[in-house]
């Protein structure tokens, strides 16, 4: 059976009795262009940094945006440099949207860092060839190169190697932080628990139990409450998928959204346990509530009748009282609440009409 590199660091570290999340570090001022930034982060995006030289000619109107973007090779990325943001995604579309918000952040930050220090340094840890990979803080990092420029340096918390469980902690260090948006918080939560079942096989190979919600919840370092907030968002993608498409409710109404939809659907269809269409179901009425779209679902069963074939039925059906015809019917015992008994008193009044014109 083949094992993967991960599995066989978590593997080990349980066989010795080690904590997963126990790791050196230390604080040093480092380069910023010998620090990586991690594309499996939710605050990622395509970007290619910009030499300072050709920054300050750009500021200083020397050098023109579409020169910069040749030069780079740009188009479909976001150029950053010393007081340069230029967004080079597609115009118009949803990732070139996203960037631009990203992009204001940055350089409000980024405006902030150059008239004070920054308060929680990013965290890195070393690669090959003296490069570092970014851990945490990538809109701090960006900021960094926004406000000192490329070539600069500044103060990273470094961890001696790469931590064993980097989605875990991504999410300790950052769930905390209010800055953060709230796609990105439920990503980052989905990522770590993706960790943490690698935890749980590794210790089920181990002859160990898996890690209760409890011992989970402390593992990412959030309270119980919050687990159970995290895990009702991201019990349906279309409230993960919600807030990536800019979803502003907070985490609260937005679960709150969840346990409605469940509980009515629950009630109305006499369910305890859902299966994958119901859960479907519900993910399309949760997703009409949150962004405010109209349920295309009418809310009762539809009446179906026989199909009539001659206008003079359909005349009578109207104008006159059928109930005082020959049909047959005991129309004092019609169940008017069952949809097939009004379906099959219906079929027969049309068939009483169509054989009395025959």
């Amino acid at each position: 059976m083949n094992v993967s590199k991960s599995d066989q660091l978590i593997l080990s570290s349980l066989n010795n009795q080690e904590k997963l999340h126990v790791e050196s570090f230390d604080y040093q001022t480092v380069f910023l262009s010998s620090v990586k930034p991690d594309p499996t982060n939710a605050r990622f995006f395509p970007c290619i940094f910009i030499d300072d030289g050709h920054a300050e000619l750009f500021t200083n109107r020397k050098l023109s945006k579409k020169e910069l973007v040749n030069i780079y090779e740009a188009e479909g990325h976001v150029l950053i440099g010393k007081s340069c943001l230029i967004n080079c995604l597609k115009h118009g579309s949803s990732d070139w949207n996203k960037a631009n918000h990203t992009i204001e952040s940055i350089m409000e930050l980024g405006n902030n860092i150059s008239v004070s220090e920054i308060i929680q340094v990013p965290t890195i840890y070393p690669l090959e060839n003296g490069q570092y990979q970014i851990l945490t803080g990538h809109r701090r990092f960006f900021a960094l190169v926004y406000s000192k420029g490329y070539g600069s340096n500044s103060q990273f918390k470094i961890y001696e190697s790469k931590p064993l469980l980097t989605k875990v902690k991504q999410f300790q260090e950052n769930a905390s932080r209010e800055d953060l948006p709230q796609y990105g918080k439920l990503l980052a939560f989905l990522n770590a628990l993706t960790e943490i079942e690698m935890v749980n096989t590794a210790r089920l190979k181990t002859g160990q139990k898996k890690l209760t919600i409890k011992e989970t919840a402390a593992n990412l370092g959030i309270s119980m409450g919050a687990f159970d907030n995290y895990n009702v968002l991201t019990r349906y993608p279309c409230v993960v998928d919600a807030y990536e498409s800019g979803l502003s409710a907070s985490f609260v109404k937005a679960k709150k959204v969840v346990l409605t939809a469940e509980a009515e659907y629950k009630a109305k269809h006499n369910k305890t346990v859902l299966n994958v269409t119901d859960k479907r179901e519900i993910s399309e009425e949760i997703e009409s509530r949150l962004l405010g779209k109209k349920s295309q679902k009418t809310g009762g069963k539809k009446l179906r009748f026989k199909p009539i074939a001659s206008p003079a039925t359909v005349k009578t059906l109207l104008t006159s009282n059928i109930t005082e015809l020959e049909t047959g019917i005991d129309w004092q015992n019609v169940d008017w609440h069952d949809h097939k008994a009004v379906a099959n008193v219906m079929a027969t009044v049309i068939e009483f009409l169509e054989s009395s014109e025959g």
